[in-house]
């Protein structure tokens, strides 16, 4: 029972690599039908966690249960190597001087193939079987060949464009971001109601006094510089409230959860938000004008009914601004900090965080601050530097979702999800997504290829990108930092005094394009199953989904799986950051296995919970699978199948039943991993090891293993049975605990890799149902004459259960029962009286002991002088012993 197996398996590990295991079981499988499990890489940024284990496990539960079912699946493990997280810990400890583009590109692949390697044999130590020493990684010339090729495609097809509009920004990173790149996290701010004051020309056409303000509501004062508007619902009904000597214009259904208006009386109302459109105001804090433009993402169960609008910092925002022909004004630089063009001196040089007290400052100074509040809120930030961001008008490059959006939709519902509620997440996520920004002001990733002339219009061919695409397949994307302006033009055919652009590519495009740098290569797209975390709805799984879309009109996966994250007993998601431990912790302590157990034990749909003794119940989950294979092995030390096996026509009833049991398991559980329902797998497993066969089979068994004639058809048919039993568990249970299942294997005195075998097949009961009836009612009288036992053993009457006799009435069974009753019950002799109703009585048994079987019978040593102990099957077996020693 000592395991050991953080000793153990590594040496099953190493004795797989020598035998190029993985490769044998492709050849082995090499004509079965095909099924494509498509790995979403991680990123190569630091040491595997639990997470990497649940879902790295999951993938690997799949395939390795799919190859058994007869089917050729290959798992080629990717590496996501570009990017910010990379950049980013790169960057803190290169000096300002060393940081030019070609020394933090060489660093970051150092970097990311350090990492690859060390992820590399944590995967493998799970006992993961994959194609390791030919994984694709985002860095490799070729796969950066075939994202510039689908590049390439998308700019054909007009769906690739450069505008100046918001987008999410992150000042601790200095880069733009997409939406996958954010994180909400709860941050307060300051709310505040200003007044903006009408214009008194505004005020006399609409008959409003000329003191008239609108209450304009904002939970980010520092984009009130940039004020180009203000937005009304056009279906809300407003009023005209007069608080002292104010004069207000505020939806009336605002008006009194207002500081200030609670009990203010209303002197106009307008019964639409329609009527006040065209008001021109005058901006709070600068020599500025603005008009009143309806919307209707402005709503009535916030603020005041009024939205002050900066098209430059949000996307409403810039929309609405779009429609009537403002500007993006943005005065605000990469850093975070406001410019000369804000127009307020005081704020230049200010961070816009820092901005938001001196311009309620400034509010208060005018005489136009009518409230201030805190507002905690759910709020955007830099998944790499935790920042909250900043929406920021920049000039950047975008695909053009909306021109694909309704084919994306379609695709997602010609995909299986799994669980099917994954569908409407992504399909509200897709629904609701806007043109995909997808430029990055770094240095770590694949350029976008695009050249500039001199009054900064953009050269972005298709003919030319493939071209490049043509040159970093031979020599990696180095070559676009390596080579100046003019020689690259030049080489490229295209004319002089242009000039490269400097940004990389949103490494969600370079991950996004693996179908078409991995898949369609090898002719396996679409692929059969992607499988990752809830989070990658946002992620991969969509990014993949769009860019497939775009280039091919179809979605690259056919099922898509979502595993939960790893999470704490309260809740919360395990990190490096909070003190959990790595990967290669558990497993030195536990060994791979354990862990392994824990996957296919949980109900990883959801959040999956962990602790130290959560693994230590799991740990003896894996002793009792452990056990039951060393209960099996131990009572086939003798037993050599192509000598001693028994037709199973000729088997007892009991080993019938069992038999059948056994092709039960074997239907539940591959239906399971069929079904990716590993959970069920794994406790229909652990349920007929623990139960049915060590507390049950083996224990009715004793009596016929140890006391049968070694050769005797009794003892060797239930010895076939059991050899049965340990070829089809092991090989059911070699996906879950490989390592364990492959040393059982070898025990059973196989030659070659679990691995390389199938599932056992899948098979109907043999009994009918009439049998199967039968052994529902033995195994109900069982129950009943175990508590009628237990009885007698409380009052004194007998000890063992051999020393009972039972007298059953029952109207099910009858005389010639009573061999099998006894030995289900355990017990020396059964009487059956075929009556109704049930009734049970126990008795201590007659006659005397055997000494080799402990049974009661009255012919003990009545058989045999020389043998005045035993009873007469005991007196057979040891005559026959006897004599095969004297032979």
């Amino acid at each position: 029972m000592r395991a050991e197996l953080p000793k153990r398996e590594p040496l099953l590990l190493e004795r797989w690599r020598r035998e190029n295991l993985y490769e044998q079981i492709l050849q082995a499988r090499n004509q079965g039908p095909r099924f494509i499990l498509h790995d979403g890489p991680p990123f190569a940024n630091g040491n595997a966690h639990l997470g990497h284990a649940l879902n790295k496990t999951l993938k690997d539960l799949v395939l390795k249960s799919r190859n058994m079912m007869g089917f050729f699946a290959p798992y080629i493990p990717g590496w996501d190597c570009h990017g910010l997280p990379i950049e980013t810990k790169v960057m803190a400890d290169l000096p300002p001087e060393g940081r030019d583009p070609l020394t933090i590109r060489k660093r970051c692949a150092s970097y990311a193939l350090h990492y690859l390697g060390i992820q590399r044999e944590q995967f493998e130590r799970l006992g993961i079987f994959g194609d390791w020493q030919r994984p694709y990684r985002t860095l490799d010339p070729a796969y950066e060949e075939g994202v510039l090729l689908l590049f390439a495609d998308l700019v054909e097809k007009g769906l690739v464009f450069e505008g100046l509009r918001p987008v999410f920004w992150s000042t601790g990173c200095r880069t733009a971001l997409a939406e996958a790149e954010v994180e909400y996290q709860p941050r307060t701010d300051p709310s505040i109601d200003v007044e903006f004051p009408l214009l008194p020309e505004s005020c006399r056409e609409r008959g409003l006094p000329e003191e008239t303000k609108l209450l304009v509501w904002t939970t980010t004062p520092w984009t009130l510089p940039a004020n180009l508007a203000v937005a009304l619902n056009p279906d809300l009904p407003y009023g005209l409230y007069v608080a002292g000597d104010r004069h207000l214009l505020v939806a009336i259904d605002r008006a009194h959860a207002l500081p200030g208006l609670e009990n203010a009386p209303c002197v106009r109302r307008f019964r639409r938000g329609e009527e006040l459109r065209g008001l021109r105001y005058r901006h709070p804090l600068l020599a500025r004008t603005g008009l009143v433009y309806p919307a209707h993402f402005v709503t009535g169960d916030s603020g005041t009914g009024f939205v002050h609008i900066a098209p430059g910092h949000g996307m409403e925002d810039y929309l609405l601004g779009q429609e009537h022909g403002l500007p993006p004004l943005s005065p605000v630089d990469d850093d975070g900090r406001f410019t000369e063009e804000c127009g307020l001196p005081e704020l230049v040089g200010l961070t816009v965080w820092e901005g938001n007290s001196r311009i309620i400052a400034l509010l208060q100074q005018a005489g136009l601050l009518w409230a201030e509040r805190a507002y905690l809120h759910d709020y955007p930030h830099c998944w790499r530097s935790k920042t909250p961001i900043i929406f920021r008008s920049v000039r950047q490059w975008f695909i053009h979702v909306k021109a694909f959006q309704p084919e994306a939709l379609r695709q997602i519902d010609a995909v299986a999800w799994l669980p099917p509620r994954a569908r409407n997440r992504i399909y509200s996520a897709v629904e609701s997504r806007r043109d995909w920004c997808i430029s990055r002001q770094r240095s770590w990733g694949i350029p976008i290829p695009v050249f500039y002339r001199q009054d900064g219009s953009a050269v972005l061919e298709p003919e030319v990108i493939r071209r490049i695409a043509r040159m970093v397949g031979r020599s990696g994307t180095d070559l676009w930092y390596a080579t100046d302006d003019e020689t690259l033009a030049r080489k490229l055919g295209l004319s002089a005094g242009l000039r490269k652009g400097t940004d990389t590519l949103d490494v969600w495009i370079d991950s996004g394009s693996s179908h078409a740098a991995v898949l369609a290569p090898r002719g396996e797209f679409p692929a059969d199953l992607y499988l990752e975390g809830s989070d990658q709805h946002r992620g991969w799984f969509q990014s993949s989904l769009l860019l497939s879309v775009a280039r091919s009109g179809k979605a690259p996966y056919r099922t898509v799986l979502t595993n939960g994250f790893v999470m704490d007993l309260d809740g919360r998601k395990l990190s490096k950051m909070a003190g959990a431990r790595g990967l290669s912790d558990f497993v030195a302590q536990y060994g791979a296995d354990t862990l392994r157990l824990w996957v296919a034990s949980a109900d990883y749909r959801d959040d999956v919970p962990f602790s130290q003794e959560i693994l230590s119940r799991i740990s003896d989950s894996y002793r009792l699978l452990r056990n039951a294979f060393r209960i099996l092995l131990a009572n086939l030390h003798d037993f050599e199948p192509s000598r001693h096996q028994v037709r199973e026509e000729e088997f007892p009833e009991l080993d019938r039943y069992m038999a059948d049991r056994l092709r039960g398991l074997v239907r539940i559980v591959i239906e399971a991993y069929r079904r990716y329902e590993f959970p069920a797998a794994y406790h229909a497993l652990t349920r007929f090891c623990s139960t049915e066969l060590s507390a049950f089979y083996i224990d009715l068994l004793k009596d016929r293993l140890y006391c049968e004639d070694q050769d005797g058809p009794a003892r060797r048919g239930s010895q076939t049975l059991l050899y049965r039993m340990a070829e089809h568990l092991f090989r059911l249970a070699a996906p879950m605990i490989p390592f364990t299942a492959e040393e059982a294997w070898q025990s059973l005195g196989k030659s070659g890799s679990i691995h390389l075998e199938l599932f056992p097949p899948e098979e109907s009961p043999r009994g009918d149902l009439p049998f199967s009836e039968r052994w529902t009612r033995i195994l109900e009288l069982r129950s009943l004459v175990n508590e009628a036992l237990e009885g007698s053993r409380r009052a004194k009457e007998i000890g063992k259960a051999l020393e009972a006799e039972v007298e059953v009435q029952t109207p099910h069974f009858r005389a010639r029962d009573e061999g099998l009753l006894a030995e289900v019950f355990l017990v020396s002799r059964v009487r059956v009286l075929q009556a109704a109703p049930v009734l049970i009585r126990v008795r201590r048994a007659t006659g005397r002991q055997c000494a080799r079987c402990w049974k009661y019978s009255e012919e003990v040593g009545r058989t045999d002088p020389d043998h005045p102990d035993l009873c007469p099957r005991c007196t057979r077996v040891v005559r026959s012993m006897e004599q095969r020693t004297r032979t």
